[in-house]
C-alpha cells in the first residue's frame, strides 16, 4: 500500500479527473445482480454525416457485450459505443478500439474530444470553459471515414459492470484489466463477423499502458493480429513519469524538456527562443549529456560543474538560481508547476501546463488542484446530453465517470500471481509492446505527445520507446502544442486527427 501510494497516484488521480458522477440512477442490489442476469442491453440508431469530405451513413450501437468464462457463464458487461459504416462491401473495413486511461476512466475524453462524430467545444486557449450549456458540435474531421470506431468503457467505468457473483475487483488490476479488454476484442470481432478486418488500438495515458499489454495478449495468446497502435500521452514505463518519488533521477531528466516548454509558454525564458523545437532539442541534449551525469555523480561533482548545471537549469526552466540551489539541482515536475509563477500567486496545470489557477495557499510546494481539470464538467455534460438526445440511451443505470469509488483502492499493480513472492516495482508494459512488435514485424506504433503535459512528459515517451529492444522503424512520433488531452487545443485537434488518419492509411497499404 505504501509503495502504491508513492508510485501510482499520477494515473489514479490525474488521468481520471472528471468531476462528480454522471447520474441516471440505478437501483440494483448485489443480491439481485447475483441471481438474475438480464439480456445484454442495446441502443441502436442510424445516422449520417460528412467526414473528411465524405458523406457517410453509419450505425451507432451503444450497448453491452458480455464476457464469459470457459464454461460460457457471464462474468462482466462491457459497454461500448460502436460506430460502423453502412453499406460496406464485405467485412474488411478497419476497426479501431479506443479507450481512455486512469485506470478508472470511461472513454468520455477521446469520444467527445474529437475522435467521435460529435465533440464538446471548450476554449482552445486554456481558459476556464464557463458553465452549461456547453456546445456539442459536429466533428467533420473524425477518422470515421477510414475506420469504424469502438469506444470502450472497462469494468467499473461508464455503464460497464461485473455480472452475477463476480465482483469488480476481479477486473481491476494491471493484468486483469488487460485480459478483460483482449477478451472483449476477440468477442466483439466474433459477434460482428470482423475477424478479417484490419484492427487498431488507440489509447490515452493509462490507456497506452493497457494497449501495450493487450497487444501482447492478442498477438501471442489469442492469434489476433493488429495493424497499428496509437499512443496518446504515452505511459508505459512509470519511472519516467513519477516526479513525486524521492531520488528518482530518471524523472529529472524526462521532465526537463516539458518544463522548458511550459516556461517558454508563460514568458519566463528571456529572450524568448526563436524556435521552440530547437530550444526543446537543446533541453533534451542538456538533460541527457550534462544533467544526468551530474545527478548520477551526486556530491562528488566539482563546484564549477555544479554552478554550470545550476545556470543551465535556470536557462531552461526560468526558475531562480536560489530555488535551484535549494532543490539541490533536482526540480520536481509537480513542484515546478507551483514554483514557475509563484511570484504572481499562480499555479500552472499538471495535465496541461497552459492552464493556470489562483490558489488560496501560495506557500505550498506543489499545486493543491490541477487547473486543467476545469474542463471536466463540460465533457461530462456534453457526453450525457449527446448519448441521450442523439443515440437514444435512456437507461436507469448510473454512468460512472469517474469510476466506481472502490476501483482505485482495490486496483492491483502486481505482476506476479498472488501466491508468489513479488517485489513492487515501477509499472512497465514496454516489454509487452516489444514482444508484440517482435511477433508482428508489420505492426507499428504512432506516438502523439503534447509539449505541455506534466503528467506524461513527451521526453519520457522517447526515453521509454528507444529502449527495450524496440526497433526504431516501428515507432513514429508527432508533437503538439497541447497537454495531456492535446485535442482541447483546436489546431492540435485537427493535426492529431489528420496524423492518425494518415497512420491508419499507411498501415493499410
Amino acid at each position: 500500500m505504501l509503495f502504491k501510494q508513492f508510485f501510482y497516484p499520477t494515473f489514479i488521480y490525474f488521468c481520471i479527473f472528471s468531476s462528480g458522477v454522471i447520474q441516471a440512477t440505478e437501483q440494483n442490489t448485489d443480491k439481485e445482480a447475483a441471481t438474475s442476469i438480464p439480456e445484454a442491453r442495446q441502443f441502436i440508431s442510424q445516422h449520417k454525416g460528412r467526414f473528411n469530405g465524405q458523406n457517410i451513413e453509419y450505425t451507432v450501437t451503444a450497448g453491452e457485450t458480455y464476457l464469459r468464462d470457459k464454461h460460457g457463464k457471464e462474468t462482466a458487461s462491457i459497454f461500448t459505443f460502436a460506430y460502423t459504416k453502412k453499406n460496406t462491401k464485405g467485412k474488411t473495413r478497419p476497426v479501431t478500439f479506443i479507450w481512455n486511461g486512469g485506470p478508472g476512466s470511461a472513454s468520455t475524453w477521446l469520444h467527445m474530444g474529437g475522435f467521435g462524430p460529435k465533440r464538446v467545444h471548450v476554449p482552445s486557449d486554456a481558459k476556464f470553459p464557463g458553465n452549461a450549456p456547453y456546445p456539442v458540435l459536429d466533428t467533420a474531421e473524425s477518422i470515421l471515414d477510414v475506420s469504424d470506431l469502438v469506444f470502450i468503457d472497462p469494468v467499473g467505468t461508464g455503464f460497464s459492470r461485473a455480472l452475477g457473483q463476480h465482483k469488480g475487483k476481479e477486473f481491476w488490476g494491471l493484468k486483469e484489466d488487460a485480459k478483460s479488454m483482449a477478451s472483449f476484442i476477440r468477442t466483439w470481432i466474433t459477434d460482428n463477423g470482423r475477424w478479417n478486418s484490419p484492427r487498431f488500438l488507440l489509447g490515452e495515458s493509462y490507456g497506452t499502458t493497457r494497449a501495450a499489454a493487450v497487444a501482447k495478449i492478442l498477438e501471442q495468446d489469442l492469434s489476433v493480429s493488429l495493424n497499428g497502435i496509437v499512443f496518446i500521452s504515452q505511459a508505459l514505463d512509470y519511472q519516467g513519469s513519477s516526479p513525486y518519488v524521492p531520488d528518482n533521477i530518471i524523472s529529472h531528466i524526462t521532465y526537463l524538456p516539458t518544463m522548458a516548454a511550459a516556461a517558454v509558454y508563460h514568458g519566463k525564458i528571456n529572450p524568448k527562443p526563436d524556435n521552440l523545437s530547437t530550444f526543446l532539442a537543446q533541453a533534451r541534449d542538456f538533460a541527457t549529456d550534462e544533467l544526468m551525469p551530474a545527478l548520477f555523480k551526486g556530491n562528488t561533482i566539482s563546484d564549477a560543474t555544479r554552478s554550470h548545471i545550476r545556470d543551465r537549469l535556470v536557462h531552461f526552466t526560468g526558475l531562480s538560481p536560489a530555488y535551484i540551489e535549494k532543490a539541490n539541482l533536482r526540480i520536481g515536475g509537480f513542484h515546478f508547476a507551483k514554483e514557475l509563477l509563484r511570484d504572481d500567486g499562480i499555479a500552472i496545470g499538471l495535465l496541461d501546463a497552459r492552464y493556470t489557477i489562483d490558489e488560496a495557499d501560495d506557500l505550498t510546494a506543489k499545486p493543491g488542484y490541477d487547473a486543467s481539470r476545469s474542463i471536466s464538467s463540460a465533457y461530462n455534460a456534453g457526453l450525457m446530453s449527446y448519448i441521450r438526445s442523439d443515440l437514444g440511451v435512456n437507461w436507469n443505470r448510473t454512468y460512472l465517470a469517474p469510476a466506481d469509488d472502490e476501483l482505485s483502492d482495490q486496483w492491483s499493480w502486481r505482476t506476479a500471481p498472488k501466491n508468489k513472492a513479488w517485489e513492487p516495482t515501477y509499472v512497465n508494459t514496454t516489454h509487452d509492446l516489444s514482444k508484440a512488435l517482435r511477433i508482428n514485424p508489420n505492426l507499428k506504433v504512432f506516438v502523439a505527445a503534447g509539449y505541455y503535459d506534466l503528467v506524461t512528459p513527451f521526453f519520457d515517451a522517447e526515453y521509454t520507446l528507444n529502449r527495450h529492444n524496440i526497433k526504431k522503424e516501428q515507432i513514429q512520433y508527432e508533437y503538439y502544442h497541447g497537454g495531456h488531452m492535446m485535442y482541447v487545443h483546436e489546431p492540435t485537434r485537427l493535426d492529431l486527427l489528420n496524423d492518425t488518419r494518415k497512420f491508419i492509411q499507411q498501415q493499410l497499404k
